[in-house]
């Protein structure tokens, strides 16, 4: 089979290197892994915007059904990347700062951080002054899950945080504890 590029039922375009059978397994050739890596980790960052997926665990290798199968499997060659590569992988991308491990002080999960969370903090800001909610104070589930879906909806809380003390930083921010949860309040400069 000749290498050609695949779009998958989402709409995603696949490279063609992934038709490559070699993609799919780790190599011994450092200088060959290290590029194969590279083109593994521009893929799942891709494909994770491309799906708004945060989060990816050792697991979406292994089991069939996640939402990862499209990239992770590739039935034309029938090949498939192991739990073993994408570890590997992984360890990459959070050497790089491309994820962190979520939660910490394990190695089998991470939060991609397909923008960073600088990123993110403009994003951020830039929903909360364009529907006028500066000087307002917002729940984390008033920023998550908004009535009208934005580009911060579904936004892991630990990513948002790491926004809002970004933000904080150059007091455009204020992180506020309650009872019931935690808020914050946004204010106008940079």
């Amino acid at each position: 089979m000749a290498l050609s590029t695949h779009t998958t039922t989402t709409g995603f375009l696949l490279p063609s290197i992934h038709s490559a059978p070699p993609f799919f397994t780790q190599q011994p050739n450092p200088a060959t892994q290290s590029i194969i890596a590279e083109q593994w980790i521009r893929l799942i960052l891709a494909y994770a915007r491309h799906q708004r997926l945060f989060v990816l665990r050792i697991e979406d290798a292994e089991v069939t059904g996640s939402d990862w199968d499209e990239v992770f499997r590739n039935g034309r060659i029938n090949r498939r990347l192991l739990p073993s590569h994408l570890s590997s992988i992984i360890e990459t991308m959070v050497g790089r700062g491309s994820a962190v491990y979520e939660p910490p002080k394990q190695d089998r999960s991470v939060l991609l951080y397909w923008r960073l969370p600088e990123e993110w903090a403009e994003i951020l800001y830039d929903w909360v002054t364009s529907t006028a909610q500066l000087n307002t104070i917002l729940t984390f589930y008033d920023i998550t899950d908004p009535p009208l879906e934005s580009p911060v909806s579904n936004i892991p809380i630990g990513l948002l945080r790491k926004a809002i003390s970004i933000l904080a930083k150059s007091n455009r921010a204020q992180l506020i504890g309650a009872a019931d949860g935690e808020g914050v309040r946004f204010f106008s400069g940079k």
